[in-house]
C-alpha cells in the first residue's frame, strides 16, 4: 500500500495513540519508512503541555514538509486543537485531525475505504512496557494547564475493552503493562480505577501491572488494597506532586496539600517497604518564593523518588495562570531547577543504595537495561545472552549515577 511515518511528541496517551495508528496501517499492508525513504503519508502526533513541547511540534512538521514533499500530512495532537491556523500556515498538504476525532484518524484519511482496522493496540514498539489508555480528557481545571481545553472533559473506556486488549497483548509476547490517561484518578469504566486494576491483575500471562500519573488524594483505600493486594501489581506507583507548597498548590487548583501528599506516601510505605516514587514538578510557578521552593526540597529529600520530572513554568494561553502576576524570573527558575535536579539526583541515588546486595527481579529492556518491579533502574553486567521481555533474577552489586549495576 505504501510507506508512513508517525512522529509523536508528549504523553504516554499520545504514544498509545500513535501505536494504535501504527499497527491499523501495518494490517492495512503499509510499511515503515526507513530514514532516507521517503513516506506517502507522515502522521505527526502534537503535544502542547509547554512552549518547548510547540517549539518540538512545529519543528517536526516542518522537517516532515521538507524530507516528504509528495507525502500526505496529518496532524493530530492537542496543539493541533490549540493552534490549527499556525499549523495549517506551514504547508497547505496539511490535514488538521481534531482531538477529538483521533480513534478515527484513519476514516478521515481513507474515506473510501471499507473495513479499516480496528483503532487497538497489538503491540507496543521499542518498549517492553506498554502503555494502554484507560481515560481520556480532564476535568479538573488546574489554573497552569491547556489540556482540559484541547483534550475536552474526563471520559473512560469500559473495563471489558481495556482486559480484552491487555489479553492481546499478552498473546503478542509483553509481560508488563502501564494503565495510563490524562487524569487516570477519574477513571469511570463501568466500575472505579481499583475495579479496573483487579480486573487487569486476573489477566493470564501478564506478570507485571503499574499504574500511571495519579493524584495522591485519588489513592484511596480502595485503590490501594487493589495495588497492595494485587496479583502483579507493582511497588511503585507516579504520584504527581507539582509543589511542596499549600499556597502554590491552592493558586494551582491543586486538589490536595502537602500533608495529604505525605500522608498517601507513607500509607503505602509502611504497608510495602520497598514501594517506590516518582513524581512531576513545576518549578517557578508565578509568585513561588524561596519559601514556597524550599517547601518543595523537603519533600523531595523525604521522600526519596526513584525519579522526578522537572518542568519549568510555561504559561499557556486560556489559563488562569497566564495572567497571575509576580511571575519569577527565567534566571531563578533556572537556578532552582538545577538544585532541585542535584537534590533528586541525590536522594534518588540513596534510595537504590539501600538495595545493593539484594537480588530482584528484573524485565530486560533493551541493551541489558531493565528495571525492577519497584522501578528501580539495572544494568545487567552479564546480559549478552538475553533479549527484551525477558524476567531474570540480578543479584545488585553495584549503585552508580545513573542505576544499578547487577549479575544474573
Amino acid at each position: 500500500m505504501g510507506k508512513y511515518r508517525i512522529i509523536t511528541l508528549g504523553c504516554r496517551t499520545n504514544q498509545y495513540e500513535s501505536q494504535g495508528y501504527t499497527d491499523q496501517l501495518r494490517q492495512m499492508g503499509y510499511t515503515a519508512a526507513l530514514d532516507g525513504e521517503e513516506a506517502d503519508l507522515c502522521i505527526v502526533n502534537t503535544c502542547t503541555v509547554t512552549e518547548s513541547a510547540d517549539s518540538s511540534s512545529r519543528h517536526q512538521i516542518r522537517a516532515l514538509v521538507h524530507h516528504h514533499p509528495k507525502a500526505r500530512i496529518a496532524v493530530t495532537g492537542c496543539m493541533a486543537e490549540s493552534a490549527p491556523d499556525a499549523i495549517r500556515s506551514i504547508d497547505e498538504r496539511i490535514e488538521i485531525i481534531p482531538n477529538g476525532q483521533k480513534e478515527k484518524l484513519l476514516d478521515h484519511l481513507f474515506p473510501d475505504e471499507e473495513n479499516l482496522p480496528e483503532f487497538n493496540i497489538r503491540n507496543f514498539d521499542a518498549h517492553t512496557r506498554a502503555f494502554v489508555k484507560v481515560q481520556d480528557g480532564c476535568s479538573s481545571f488546574c489554573t497552569y494547564c491547556i489540556i482540559p481545553y484541547v483534550r475536552g472533559r474526563s471520559r473512560s473506556r469500559p473495563i471489558a475493552d481495556i482486559v480484552a486488549e491487555v489479553q492481546g497483548l499478552v498473546a503478542n509476547g509483553y509481560k508488563e503493562v502501564v494503565l495510563t490517561g490524562i487524569n487516570i484518578g477519574d477513571f469511570d469504566g463501568g466500575g472505579r480505577l481499583a475495579d479496573l486494576v483487579r480486573a487487569v491483575d486476573q489477566v493470564e500471562g501478564l506478570q507485571r501491572l503499574r499504574i500511571s500519573s495519579i493524584d495522591p488524594d485519588e489513592v484511596d483505600d480502595d485503590l490501594a488494597d487493589a495495588v497492595l493486594q494485587g496479583r502483579i501489581t507493582c511497588p511503585s506507583m507516579h504520584i504527581v506532586l507539582q509543589a511542596g507548597s499549600n499556597a502554590i498548590l491552592k493558586r494551582m487548583n491543586r486538589k490536595y496539600t502537602r500533608q495529604i501528599f505525605l500522608k498517601t506516601v507513607d500509607r503505602l510505605k509502611q504497608a510495602h517497604p520497598d514501594f517506590t516514587f516518582t513524581t512531576d514538578v513545576i518549578v517557578g510557578f508565578p509568585g513561588e518564593s524561596e519559601a514556597d521552593f524550599g517547601e518543595t526540597l523537603e519533600i523531595v529529600e523525604q521522600v526519596q523518588f526513584a525519579k522526578v520530572h522537572m518542568f519549568p513554568f510555561s504559561p499557556r494561553k486560556r489559563t488562569r495562570a497566564a495572567l497571575y502576576p509576580n511571575r519569577v524570573a527565567t534566571e531563578v527558575i533556572q537556578e532552582r531547577k538545577q538544585r532541585l535536579l542535584r537534590l533528586a539526583e541525590k536522594t534518588a541515588f540513596a534510595l537504590r543504595q539501600r538495595y545493593v546486595g539484594k537480588t530482584m527481579s528484573v524485565l530486560v529492556e533493551t541493551g541489558g537495561t531493565g528495571h525492577t518491579a519497584n522501578f528501580l533502574p539495572v544494568q545487567i553486567a552479564n546480559a549478552s545472552s538475553l533479549k527484551p521481555h525477558d524476567l531474570v533474577q540480578v543479584r545488585l552489586a553495584e549503585n552508580q549515577p545513573d542505576g544499578l549495576i547487577g549479575w544474573i
